[in-house]
């Protein structure tokens, strides 16, 4: 059963279409298909000279229009590495599945609960998987076995054997799991997914809706996909048709070795519609590497929070144009504050690697060990300059929630009301204690403010580089910072620190 991710809040056009069934596959990739010549021909049935042919021809070994990829003989030889997962799922787990939405990460549900006795009975859920070396290791997606209170895979031969789970990391939507056969099992090589271009033949394996063992093929469609699930989004996308219950199944190439691992869906109904996600074999060798030597995954950690710049931010900021990672915050005691990183701070590159969005910052960093320096090249009040790093270890997760007021008061150009700061609003916005700000009480439609997303309940801390402490201090600074046609706020919203670009020059704004 294929499990679905969730995605970004901020991305609403997924949160209906992206059904992040997560499957686990692998891309087949380089099937040498050659090209069909064709030379322009005008209007009166000649072929123009060279020098007036426009026609594209592409070089490659003559092959005729009707010739199709074989895959029969490729497919016998993987089938054997390929397994179905059965888990059983917590009951607490199977109830919160019936009826949920495209988004869900659940595998594909065998057997529907039934009341008995008064309680809700587990239910058996299918994925897929696949073997990895001879010793009976498995990899599979978190979200097929991330309820279960037992898993077991069943082999290609029949053989149904239980699992243990070595380890998930719901970050990269990945698990291991080990099975003992009682000797040397069939097993898959994981290729190299940095080789794969959009164009190339690949082939999925896995267990549609609990039927084993099928195939299907198409081409990679794009590399490095952010679907919104996580940090490390760097999906493969194919056309290869995957449906629930392929969740953990491989994708592989003509050579038989695994470019990736099925994991989502975009579909508006659950069912493919020829667009579908595959977790890359080089994010699958390092993390699957780690779960087997540890357990769990040890990624980099420098404590800032980044956002993507836009336009109107780059305009405030006066940078010269929209690449890099700004930092809208940087938490205390960080290794980031350590190291004198700053709010506003551009990051440029890290250890030499170009940094274009908050993405690229996340996945260089977490690949930096923990204890190792890293040199960030940052770009301050427009200054470049370099700042070492000595990296950290990633902490667990954490959430925060806030929620706003909207009273309205007096408004400026801006579009603001604001507010004072105080200890209860402190503990409504589940502030730290001693944060110092004005809060958003309203915002008019239509006005700059509105155009920029701000909302009431964001707690404004910084106009540019410059703190605020309270509203008269927060409004001085707007309307200083108003004479360059843009304004950067630093904002506390839902609590996480932003920067929001307003446009203060009415000429900038979309009608």
């Amino acid at each position: 059963m294929t499990p679905t991710p969730k995605t970004s809040p901020t991305r609403s056009w997924r949160n209906t279409t992206l059904a992040a069934v997560l499957l686990a596959g692998t891309a087949l990739g380089g099937y040498a298909a050659g090209h069909v010549s064709f030379a322009a021909v005008d209007a009166q049935g000649t072929t123009p000279n060279a020098a007036q042919s426009t026609a594209v021809n592409p070089p490659g070994t003559q092959l005729a229009p009707h010739a199709l990829p074989d895959f029969s003989a490729l497919v016998s030889q993987v089938k054997p590495a390929v397994v179905s997962i059965t888990t059983k799922l917590k009951p607490t787990a199977a109830a919160d599945d019936q009826g949920a939405g495209p988004m869900q990460g659940l595998p594909f549900p065998f057997n529907q609960m039934v009341p008995q006795q008064g309680r809700p009975r587990a239910v058996e859920a299918r994925g897929s998987g696949f073997i990895i070396n001879a010793n009976g290791t498995i990899v599979t997606n978190n979200h097929v076995v991330k309820d279960a209170t037992s898993v077991s895979v069943t082999l290609d031969d029949g053989r149904q054997l239980p699992a243990k789970i070595v380890g998930r990391d719901p970050r990269t939507d990945i698990a291991v799991l080990k099975v003992d056969a009682g000797g040397k099992l069939p097993y898959i090589q994981l290729g190299n997914s940095r080789d794969v271009k959009p164009g190339e033949w690949v082939v999925a394996m896995g267990n549609p809706f609990g039927l084993g063992g099928t195939v299907t093929a198409g081409i990679v469609s794009a590399v490095s996909r952010d679907i919104g699930s996580g940090p490390y989004d760097q999906f493969i996308q194919i056309d290869a048709p995957i449906n629930q219950g392929n969740s953990g199944g491989p994708l592989f190439t003509q050579d038989g070795k695994v470019i990736g691992m099925n994991t989502a869906i975009l579909s508006p109904s659950g069912g493919s519609v020829g667009i579908g996600f595959a977790v890359p074999s080089d994010m699958i060798r390092t993390v699957a590497s780690e779960i087997e030597t540890t357990g769990h995954v040890t990624r980099g950690f420098v404590g800032v929070e980044a956002q993507s710049i836009t336009a109107a931010t780059a305009k405030a900021l006066h940078l010269s144009e929209n690449s890099g990672a700004l930092l809208a915050g940087v938490q205390p005691d960080s290794p980031a504050a350590k190291a004198g990183l700053q709010p506003g701070d551009v990051i440029q590159s890290v250890n030499g690697t170009t940094i274009k969005s908050p993405r690229d910052l996340a996945l260089n960093v977490a690949n930096v060990k923990p204890g190792d320096e890293a040199k960030f090249s940052v770009l301050r009040d427009g200054k470049p300059q370099d700042v070492s790093v000595k990296v950290g270890q990633m902490p667990n997760e954490r959430t925060a929630s806030a929620t706003g007021t909207g009273d309205h008061g007096r408004q400026g150009k801006v579009g603001l009301a604001l507010a004072p700061l105080s200890p209860e609003m402190r503990g409504q916005l589940d502030l730290p204690d001693g944060t110092k700000g004005a809060v958003v009480r309203g915002v008019r439609p239509g006005s700059p403010a509105d155009q920029a997303g701000l909302q009431p309940g964001d707690v404004i801390v910084g106009v540019g580089m410059k703190p605020v402490a309270d509203p008269a201090e927060a409004a001085a600074a707007m309307r200083s910072a108003e004479k360059d046609g843009a304004i950067a706020l630093r904002v506390i919203r839902d609590g996480q620190p932003v920067f929001v670009g307003v446009t203060t020059d009415q000429s900038q704004n979309a009608g």
